[in-house]
């Protein structure tokens, strides 16, 4: 596997350069596979950190009396408009 990213930015970015390279078209057949496999594990990696950030947050989101409850964060994946 390819080297982590630093940060959830840095990979974000990482990914970004991946696709405007990929959109370009100026690449060989095995290097645009290659950009893309990358983009595929970083893409991977990325949605795990945001997983595990939720996760977080629905442990600390503290209840109406003091206690700490999870809760799913507003807005979350799938639950678009309210």
């Amino acid at each position: 596997m390819s080297q982590d990213p630093a940060s959830f930015d840095d990979g974000l970015d990482r990914l970004e350069a991946l696709v405007q390279q990929l959109e370009g078209g100026q690449l060989s057949l095995e290097a645009a596979l290659q950009r893309f496999e990358e983009g595929v594990r970083l893409s991977q990696d990325l949605q795990a950190q945001l997983a595990q950030a939720q996760r977080r947050v629905e442990v600390l989101k503290a209840g109406l009396h003091g206690e700490y409850r999870a809760e799913p964060l507003e807005g979350a994946a799938g639950e678009e408009g309210s």
